[in-house]
C-alpha cells in the first residue's frame, strides 16, 4: 500500500461498514416483508384466495410485461396506472357505494356530508385494521370488502380480457387488446393486484403505518406521510448541506498542493504499443454498441409515441405486434446491452496494454467467443420477450425464456445466466492480462483498484439470481436494486473512474500518483453513499422505518461528490491542450466532459429531487422519476460508453480522423436533444402529476383524467422536438463509428470529399 495506506484503509472501512448495513437490513426485509398468508377468508370462513393463487397471479403479471405495463408499489412504467394505487382506490370507492346503499339506500355521492364522514370512518377502520392471524396464517375480510373486491376484480378482468366497452381505456393505457387471453390467469392476476393493495392499506401489527409505510397517498383511508418519513427527509437534507460544506472545507484546507503536471510526451505513448490481435478484433464490439444504440432510440421514439396514440403509430395498429410493454422492454434492455458492451470493449482494449502490449495465448479467441455470446443473449432475450408478451410462450417457460417482468432485469432467466457467463468470461480475459503484471515490481495500487472494479462488474450481476419466479415482491426488489443501483450506478462508476485514470496515466498526461489518489478517493466517496443508498429505492416496497432511515441518510451523501464534477469536467477539457497529438482524442474527451456535467445534473440535482422520503412519497412512479432516469442513465453511462467507444475506435484505427462535422452534430445535438426532452416534456409532466398526487392521490396522478388531459398530451407531443434533435445526433455518431469500423482511411477521406 505504501503512501496510499490511509486511502486503502478508508476504502476498505467504507466497504465493510456499508455492506454490513446493506446485508443486515436486507435480512430485515426478509423478516418483515408483508405476509402472503396461506389464505384470505370471509368472516364466515369461506376462502377468497390463497398464497398459491396470489403467486400464480404474480407470474401472470410477469408474462404480460410486469413492470413494463404500469407499475406495482410505484416501480415500473408510467403510462398505465400504478396497479396497486388504482386497485386500492377503485376498491375503496366500491366499498363506499355498497355501504351507502346498504345503510342509506342512496349512492355515496348523494349522501350528506355527515353521512359520508360516517362511512369514511368505517371504511378506514375496515381497511387499516390488521386481521392477519399469524398462528393460523390467514387474513379475515369483511363481507362488504369481499363484495368490493369482487366488483373491482370484474373491472380488471374486463380490462385485461379485451372487453369492448374498455377499448378506449386500454388505448389510453397503451395496452394491447386482449392483454391476457386466459380467463383463469386473469382471475389470478386480479388476486395478485388485490394483495399488493392489501399490503398498502393494512397497518403492521404495531399500528403505526401500513406495510408500505402509508404509500400510496390515499386520503380516503388516511394514507399520508408518516412522522418518520418527514423526520428522515429533513435529516437527509441537513446531511446533504453538511456533506457539501465538509467537502468544500476539506477541498480548501486539507487538500495538499497538487504536484506539478508531468510534461506531456511528444507522441501518444499508447500508439507506441503495436495493436494486438485481440484489440484489432474489437471493431465488431464498437459496431454492436452503435447498432444497439440506434435500435434503442427508435424503440424509445415508438415508446414515447404510444403515450399519445396508445395502440398505434400514426394510424397503424402496431400494438398487435409490438405493444408498448414490448418496445419499452427492448428500449431499456438494449440500453443496458450497448452500454455494457462499451464498457467491456474499453476493458478488453486496456488489457493487452496492462500486459505490456501483448496478448496472452488465445486472447483473441476469447474476445471473439465473448462477442458472439453477447449477440446470442441479445437476440435470444429479445425473441423471448416477444413470445412472452404475445402470450405465445407456454406459461411455465415464461420466466426462464421469456420475460421476468422486472424493470431492467426483463430478460428470461436463461438469458440472464448467459449474460452472467459472458461477464465472467470477460473477467477471465481481463485477469489473464492483469495478474502477470501484478507480479512485476513497481507501484501497482492503481492496477489493483482497477482489478477490483473488474471483479465487481464481473460478479455482482449475479445478485439477480437470489430471487426466483415466485419470490416475495419485497425480497425481489431488494436484489433487483443490487443490480440496477449497486452494479450499474456503483461499480460501473468506480470502473469508469479508474479506467479513465489509467488511460490518462498511460498517455502521460497525469502522474501515476495523482491518478491513484484520485481513483481511491473517488471510490470511497461513491461507495459511502452508493452502497447503503440502495435502500432509497425501497422506502415503500414493504420495508420498515430503519430501511427508510438508512436509505435517506446515505443517499443524501451520494450527491456530495457529484458537486465537484464541474472541476473534473474542466480538468478533462484542459487535457485537449496538453499536447498537439491530443487533438486526435478531442471528441472522446468531450464526451467525458458531458459525463461529468450530466453526473452533476442528472444523477445529482435530478436524483436528489426524488431521493428524500417525503418527495418520493408523492412522486414515486411519476415522470419525475423518468426525468432522473434519462438524465442519469444516458447522460452519464450512455455518454461514457460512447466516449469509450470513440477512444477505442481511435486507437484500433490509428489512421482514422474523426469527421469534425459529424462529431459536432453528434455531441451537441444529443446534449441539446436530451435537455429538451427533459425540460420541455418529462419534467413539466412530472410536476403536474406531482400536484395531482399531492392533492388527490397517486391513483389520480396516473389516471386517464390527468394523463389524457389536453395539457399533458400537448407536452408529450412537444417531446417530439427534443427526440428528433437527439436522434439526429445519435445517427451522426452511429455513422461515424460505422465508417471508422468498416471503411478504410482512404474511403473515409473520399466520403468526406
Amino acid at each position: 500500500m505504501g503512501e496510499y495506506k490511509k486511502l486503502w484503509w478508508t476504502l476498505l472501512g467504507v466497504l465493510a461498514i456499508t455492506f454490513s448495513l446493506l446485508g443486515y437490513y436486507g435480512t430485515e426485509i426478509y423478516r418483515t416483508a408483508p405476509p402472503i398468508p396461506a389464505s384470505f377468508v370471509s368472516e364466515r370462513g369461506d376462502i377468497f384466495t390463497t398464497e398459491e393463487k396470489i403467486l400464480d397471479g404474480q407470474t401472470a403479471w410477469q408474462s404480460v410485461g410486469g413492470m413494463q405495463l404500469g407499475s406495482i408499489w410505484g416501480h415500473g412504467a408510467y403510462q398505465a396506472p400504478d396497479w396497486t394505487a388504482d386497485w386500492l382506490h377503485r376498491e375503496l370507492v366500491n366499498w363506499l357505494d355498497l355501504a351507502a346503499m346498504d345503510e342509506f339506500a342512496k349512492p355515496f355521492d348523494r349522501l350528506t356530508g355527515e353521512q359520508q364522514n360516517t362511512l369514511q370512518y368505517k371504511l378506514k377502520n375496515d381497511y387499516r385494521k390488521n386481521t392477519y392471524d399469524h398462528e393460523k396464517n390467514k387474513v379475515t375480510l369483511s363481507v362488504r370488502r369481499l363484495q368490493a373486491i369482487e366488483q373491482t376484480g370484474e373491472y380488471y378482468n374486463a380490462l385485461f380480457g379485451g372487453a369492448p366497452e374498455l377499448q378506449k381505456t386500454r388505448e389510453n393505457y397503451a395496452m394491447k387488446e386482449v392483454t391476457l387471453p386466459s380467463a383463469e390467469r386473469r382471475e389470478r392476476l386480479t388476486e395478485f393486484f388485490f394483495w399488493t393493495a392489501w399490503a398498502a392499506s393494512t397497518e403492521r401489527s404495531d399500528g403505526n403505518a401500513t406495510y408500505t409505510n402509508n404509500w400510496p397517498h390515499e386520503p380516503l383511508i388516511d394514507n399520508k406521510p408518516t412522522t418518520e418519513n418527514i423526520l428522515w427527509s429533513v435529516v437527509s437534507i441537513v446531511l446533504l448541506v453538511a456533506g457539501i460544506g465538509a467537502l468544500v472545507w476539506a477541498w480548501a484546507f486539507l487538500r495538499k498542493e497538487d504536484e506539478s503536471e508531468p510534461v506531456a510526451p511528444l507522441n501518444d505513448p499508447i500508439l507506441s504499443f503495436a495493436l494486438t490481435a485481440s484489440q484489432k478484433a474489437l471493431g465488431k464490439y464498437l459496431f454492436l454498441v452503435v447498432a444497439l444504440f440506434t435500435f434503442q432510440i427508435f424503440m424509445g421514439a415508438l415508446t414515447a409515441h404510444y403515450t399519445v396514440e396508445g395502440q398505434g403509430f400514426y394510424g397503424i395498429q402496431t400494438s398487435e405486434w409490438f405493444p408498448y410493454s414490448l418496445v419499452r422492454t427492448w428500449h431499456i434492455q438494449s440500453a443496458l446491452f450497448w452500454i455494457a458492451s462499451g464498457f467491456l470493449a474499453a476493458g478488453l482494449f486496456l488489457a493487452p496494454i496492462i500486459n505490456g502490449g501483448k496478448d496472452p495465448k488465445f486472447q483473441k479467441l476469447g474476445v471473439d467467443v465473448l462477442f458472439w455470446a453477447l449477440v446470442l443473449v441479445v437476440v435470444g432475450s429479445f425473441i423471448g420477450n416477444y413470445l412472452a408478451i404475445a402470450q405465445i410462450m407456454p406459461a411455465d417457460l415464461n420466466f426462464w425464456l421469456g420475460h421476468q417482468g422486472y424493470e431492467y432485469v426483463d430478460l428470461g432467466r436463461l438469458w440472464q445466466i448467459g449474460k452472467f457467463i459472458g461477464l465472467v468470461l470477460w473477467l477471465i480475459l481481463m485477469m489473464r492480462c492483469i495478474t502477470p503484471t501484478l507480479k512485476q515490481k513497481g507501484d501497482k495500487n492503481l492496477l489493483v483498484l482497477f482489478m477490483f472494479s473488474c471483479i465487481a462488474i464481473g460478479l455482482f450481476y449475479g445478485a439477480g439470481f437470489f430471487y426466483g419466479e415466485r419470490t416475495h415482491l419485497s425480497v425481489m426488489e431488494y436484489w433487483r436494486w443490487w443490480i440496477v443501483h449497486l452494479w450499474v450506478e456503483g461499480f460501473f462508476e468506480v470502473f469508469a473512474t479508474t479506467a479513465l485514470a489509467f488511460i490518462f496515466f498511460n498517455m502521460g498526461l497525469v502522474s501515476q500518483r495523482m491518478a491513484t489518489v484520485a481513483s481511491l478517493a473517488s471510490a470511497s466517496l461513491f461507495m459511502l453513499g452508493g452502497i447503503p443508498g440502495t435502500f432509497h429505492h425501497l422506502y415503500f416496497s414493504g420495508t420498515t422505518t430503519p430501511v427508510m432511515a438508512v436509505g435517506a441518510t446515505f443517499s443524501a451523501l451520494e450527491v456530495v461528490p457529484l458537486i465537484v464534477l464541474g472541476h473534473e469536467a474542466w480538468e478533462h477539457y484542459k487535457l485537449q491542450k496538453r499536447a498537439p497529438w491530443m487533438d486526435s482524442v478531442k471528441w472522446p474527451i468531450m464526451y467525458f466532459v458531458a459525463v461529468a456535467f450530466w453526473n452533476m445534473l442528472g444523477a445529482g440535482v435530478l436524483g436528489f429531487m426524488i431521493n428524500p422520503p417525503i418527495s418520493l412519497y408523492y412522486i414515486q412512479g411519476l415522470n419525475t422519476t423518468a426525468t432522473h432516469a434519462h438524465a442519469a442513465l444516458f447522460g452519464v453511462y450512455g455518454f461514457l460508453a460512447l466516449g469509450f467507444t470513440l477512444l477505442v475506435l481511435r486507437y484500433i484505427r490509428p489512421h482514422l480522423k474523426f469527421d469534425e462535422r459529424l462529431m459536432k452534430v453528434s455531441f451537441w445535438w444529443m446534449n441539446i436533444g436530451l435537455a429538451l426532452m427533459l425540460f420541455t416534456s418529462l419534467l413539466p409532466i412530472g410536476i403536474i402529476q406531482f400536484i395531482a398526487s399531492a392533492s388527490e392521490g397517486l391513483w389520480y396522478a396516473r389516471s386517464e383524467a390527468v394523463m389524457q388531459s389536453d395539457t399533458l398530451v400537448t407536452l408529450r407531443w412537444v417531446r417530439t422536438i427534443g427526440d428528433i434533435v437527439f436522434m439526429i445526433g445519435a445517427l451522426a455518431i452511429t455513422w461515424q463509428v460505422t465508417k471508422g469500423v468498416f471503411f478504410s482511411p482512404e474511403k473515409i477521406v473520399k466520403s468526406k470529399c
